[in-house]
């Protein structure tokens, strides 16, 4: 059972909404409390307004004194009108307002036959009724109540997985609302450390989303600007405001937000899972489609971001089962951009692989031995971390500069003469058809 709790000051709209209603027989008074009944499930609106005056005496200060309730049980629950009173009845009794005067209404006007109550929140004296904490004092006599009376529970359903949220289709005419859904779906549902992590999140919905800066008055300002995007993450039509949906989608929230995400990441461990997860996919295969595939029937998500010519950049993971967004190098450095890159990419044609085999007249004694190339040659040669492709990721810069560190370090070894003369021995040896093993 929901019940709604509204609080104003017009005590004869209340009274005309609900008479007004069950006068046209789309309902029917159930039971009053110092208020006038004639017992015939009609309403004398004037009266009933004339008889809940009497209990507002003139030195009132509550500035809203009408209490507009509405109870709604579960569709399956089939009640009498015997039940229903009783139910209201001690709905505002453990509220604090069963001595206070009131009138109780069932509407019949849709298929969910629910109750409405008028009453006043304040006493004949003029003080007004402790109301600290009337919401979740309500929750929790609503729940009462339905363990009481053997009542279905009826909590609104909170969006789940099962319950997926839609991509936003600009085709299909007014986006603000169907962007609303998707804002509103996960927010508080997801937790993410930065813009990127935020970006990626969005883009799972045809959304991407901008930080905006500027001046009013003297004063700076930073805000959000949401934008519907293509098939390719190409932004297209008129970006809407932050502001058109809400504060709590704005740049103060989405601060407030990445610091809360982060402290409940770090403490509850949040990430292992997902990397446990992304880590058993990656051994299982080398395949690119394959991955993401594998990854997606586990409740994971990955947005890769690539270059022109393909190469990946940046990766983050959206783990919908524990709701966090973490960019791959959080996860370590297995699931970083360039391990990625690397892992996914195919050994290029015509390209020396270091292999260990025993010469024809050199006896098996199960020992391998080593070819003249070295991982660092073949790392060099295979061309996978040089500079084309525009990358930006500051991971991958970094490990560009290392791969040309190692470069420079191999050209300084090859102009030595010490190892100049080792591998021109080395050469004479091959020719001899016999490997020069040093210990």
């Amino acid at each position: 059972m929901v019940a709604k709790i509204n609080v104003g000051s017009s005590l004869y709209g209340a009274l005309a909404y609900n008479g007004e209603k069950i006068n046209e027989g789309q309902g029917r008074l159930l039971a009053t409390h110092k208020i006038f009944d004639e017992g015939t499930g009609r309403l004398d609106i004037r009266r009933a307004a004339e008889d809940f005056a009497r209990y507002l005496p003139e030195q009132v200060r509550t500035l809203k004194p009408v209490v507009h309730i509405s109870l709604n049980p579960h569709p399956d629950d089939c009640l009498t009108d015997t039940e229903l009173t009783a139910i209201a009845e001690e709905y505002l009794a453990r509220l604090g307002y069963g001595g206070q005067p009131y009138a109780i209404f069932k509407h019949e006007d849709i298929d969910r036959h629910h109750l409405h109550i008028v009453t006043l929140c304040v006493d004949e004296t003029g003080r007004k009724i402790g109301d600290s904490f009337i919401h979740r004092r309500s929750k929790n006599i609503t729940r009462a109540l339905e363990q009481q009376y053997g009542l279905h529970t009826a909590e609104r359903k909170r969006q789940t997985q099962a319950e997926p949220l839609r991509a936003v289709d600009a085709v299909a005419g007014d986006v603000k609302r169907p962007v609303g859904n998707v804002l509103k779906g996960i927010s508080g549902r997801y937790k993410f450390q930065t813009l990127g992590e935020y970006r990626a999140l969005l883009s799972l919905y045809n959304l991407t989303v901008e930080e905006c800066r500027g001046e009013v008055r003297g004063r700076e300002y930073r805000g959000f600007v949401y934008s519907v995007t293509d098939d390719r993450s190409e932004k297209i039509g008129t970006p809407l405001k932050a502001s058109r949906f809400g504060k709590r989608y704005g740049y103060e929230a989405f601060e407030r937000w990445c610091a809360a995400s982060k402290e409940q990441i770090k403490e509850r461990k949040l990430g292992d899972m997902t990397k446990a997860t992304a880590m058993a996919a990656s051994r299982r295969t080398k395949d690119r489609a394959e991955f993401i595939a594998l990854l997606k029937a586990k409740g994971v998500d990955v947005v890769l971001r690539e270059t022109d010519t393909g190469r990946i950049y940046g990766a983050t993971f959206i783990d919908h089962r524990t709701g966090c967004v973490l960019n791959g190098s959080r996860l370590g450095k297995e699931l970083s951009a360039n391990a990625l890159q690397t892992h996914f990419e195919p050994p290029h044609p015509g390209i020396p692989v270091s292999i260990s085999l025993p010469l024809s007249d050199t006896p098996d004694t199960g020992q391998q031995v080593q070819t003249p190339f070295d991982d660092d040659t073949i790392a060099g040669g295979w061309g996978l971390f040089t500079a084309e492709g525009g990358a930006t990721d500051a991971e991958e810069q970094a490990f560009m500069r290392e791969m040309q560190r190692r470069k420079k370090k191999r050209m300084k070894r090859q102009n030595n003469p010490f190892f100049s003369q080792f591998n021109t021995h080395l050469y004479e040896a091959e020719q001899r058809g016999r490997y020069v093993v040093t210990s």
